[in-house]
């Protein structure tokens, strides 16, 4: 394992870190490596592209037209 050195912290985080431990019931430098842990191990997430490209084929373009309101406001509730 590789060793990090962090320096130049605000004494508001260290304190923030430690109290974080303590709740946790580890040390600070535990709670340092699982934070660090669960933020850059977790699975990246999908560009918008991505998102759109995999969405499901649900239909051909006709069925999102837009209706004609008048046609339709009479029996919007039947």
């Amino acid at each position: 394992m590789a060793d990090l050195l962090v320096r130049g912290i605000e004494e508001d985080l260290v304190r923030a870190l430690k109290e974080r431990a303590g709740m946790n019931g580890r040390s600070a430098e535990a709670e340092h490596r699982a934070i660090l842990a669960s933020v850059l191990q977790r699975p990246r997430r999908k560009s918008f592209v991505q998102v759109i490209a995999g969405m499901p084929d649900v239909g051909v373009d006709a069925d999102f037209e837009r209706a004609d309101v008048d046609e339709i406001a009479d029996r919007v509730f039947d």
